[in-house]
């Protein structure tokens, strides 16, 4: 049999849409392989490193002496950071910086991409990295406290106000640093419209291929107070999601997961979601006749 025609017997013409952007000709080619009817919204336009504002801003005042700790609390962020003062800043400025700050990595990865740079954190927070396992790393580390301190905290996707109301109490002026590659493109109306056929019905599958398409469904939803309203659509929807980062994403917005593939693949996400799409969307619908 072809792989056409288990395309075919898979989503069966039943409307998929999806929010990718670099890669949303591959996503509606995938989608129409395995049968069904691509309705695709890109949701994010990559941002030059040397628009980071806020990044450059703080690489300012860390060169400048201003920073006495910084907490890392994920790798790509720090990369990114880094990546970000890499635009302005000549690595043998920023590296003697880093070095007489008191770095506060979060996990394995911060690490590892300290390591690469030939810079070691001061304090690792160790398993399983809870913003409450940093605070309690950082007690043991100076149990003096944090005034008159100045610390950062590096975030990546949601902030965490627990993280910052904890250092604050301990006495610390604490500076957030959003660091960020993705935003909303330019025209949103195919998003819009991606958006419109789920709030009214029209599509039976919704795939999302990272958590930053999920937070900018959300800002675009929040903008003519739909949220609640696509949540409900989803209850009738099959909702695919790549991997655990964007399930997890998922999960903070209320939103269903009723699909996770083998491996975090695009190809192998469409492959068995089509293969689950009638059962799951028949299990959907019998539960909404109940309710």
């Amino acid at each position: 049999m072809t792989e056409r025609s288990d395309g075919q017997r898979g989503f069966a013409g039943m409307t998929v849409a999806a929010f990718e952007s670099r890669m949303a000709t591959e996503m509606a080619t995938l989608i129409a392989r395995y049968g069904g009817k691509p309705v695709v919204g890109p949701s994010m336009q990559e941002i030059p490193l040397e628009n980071n504002v806020e990044a450059l801003d703080f690489g300012h005042r860390l060169l400048s002496g201003k920073i006495d700790v910084l907490i890392l609390l994920t790798g790509v962020g720090t990369r990114t950071l880094l990546d970000v003062w890499n635009t302005r800043f000549p690595w043998d400025d920023v590296k003697p910086a880093l070095t007489r700050t008191t770095l506060v990595a979060r996990g394995p990865k911060p690490i590892a991409v300290l390591k690469e740079l030939g810079v070691k954190p001061h304090l690792v927070v160790p398993e399983p990295n809870t913003w409450k396992d940093i605070l309690h790393a950082l007690d043991a580390f100076k149990p003096e406290g944090l005034h008159r301190l100045n610390v950062g905290v590096q975030e990546y996707g949601l902030p965490n106000q627990d993280l910052v109301a904890g250092l604050v109490q301990r006495g610390a002026a604490v500076t957030t640093v959003p660091v960020y590659r993705w935003s909303l493109p330019d025209d949103v109306e195919p998003l819009k419209k991606t958006l419109r056929s789920v709030l009214d019905g029209n599509v039976a599958v919704v795939c999302f291929t990272s958590a930053v398409q999920i937070d900018h469904v959300v800002d675009v939803l929040r903008v003519t107070n739909e949220v609640e309203a696509f949540r409900q659509a989803l209850q009738s929807t099959i909702v695919a999601s790549i991997g655990p980062m964007t399930s997890r994403r998922l999960s903070h917005h209320q939103f269903p997961v009723d699909v996770e593939p083998t491996h975090p693949k695009m190809g192998i996400l469409l492959k068995e979601v089509s293969e689950q799409a009638g059962r799951l969307l028949q299990k959907k619908h019998e539960n909404s006749r109940r309710t």
